[in-house]
């Protein structure tokens, strides 16, 4: 009874091993989560397509930029027209910012004219740990290979002004454009910027 007491007591401290990261050049981590409509969806399920994967919250001011202002939903389209694949992750926790039930979800779709091709439910927060998403809006690409070829920020202008979108160097277009010509990407990982992905 001692010797089970110790070692639970060891086990409390023992040291948490850290998720690998994603690294781009490599395969993107496969995961099954559930969409607003209450299906399953596997990353693996879009297997020869290219995917965009899209962090959100649409509590945070940075979102709200990209979506009352149309740009997210542009790019949307162009990605989704293009027959690739756009998935939107929300990783907030119940109670958390930017928590919403999947009819929620599904209103905001509609009322903002998003065009993702599913919005998908981490509430757990473990895909969003697995990718390393750090903030909203924060950005994957993945090839028709599904190795994934740019992770970070949307674009060059961290801040929330509706007016920077101008000037921005969209930085997800940009990936898109390299690998349209068969180029390396030329700009594949930034930092994130927005607000924190509001995890449990």
């Amino acid at each position: 009874m001692r010797l089970i007491a110790i070692s639970a007591f060891l086990l409390m401290f023992a040291p948490v091993t850290a998720l690998a990261m994603p690294v781009v050049g490599e395969a993107a981590p496969d995961f099954t989560l559930i969409d607003s409509n209450g299906a399953e969806r596997s990353l693996s399920d879009f297997a020869g397509q290219r995917v965009i994967l899209e962090w959100t919250n649409h509590d945070c001011p940075y979102v709200r930029k990209h979506y009352s202002s149309g740009n997210m939903q542009s790019l949307q389209r162009e990605v989704t027209e293009s027959g690739a694949v756009w998935l939107s992750i929300i990783s907030s926790a119940p109670g958390r910012q930017g928590y919403v039930s999947g009819e929620e979800a599904n209103e905001l779709t509609a009322s903002r004219g998003a065009v993702p091709t599913a919005v998908l439910f981490d509430p757990d927060g473990i895909v969003g740990r697995e990718y390393d998403a750090r903030a909203t809006p924060g950005m994957y690409l993945l090839d028709e290979a599904g190795v994934l070829r740019y992770m970070g920020a949307i674009d060059d202008q961290p801040t929330t002004r509706r007016s920077s979108i101008e000037i921005a160097n969209n930085y997800v277009r940009q990936a898109i454009a390299d690998l349209d010509d068969g180029r390396e990407v030329q700009i594949s990982e930034t930092t994130q910027y927005g607000c924190s992905v509001k995890y449990r």
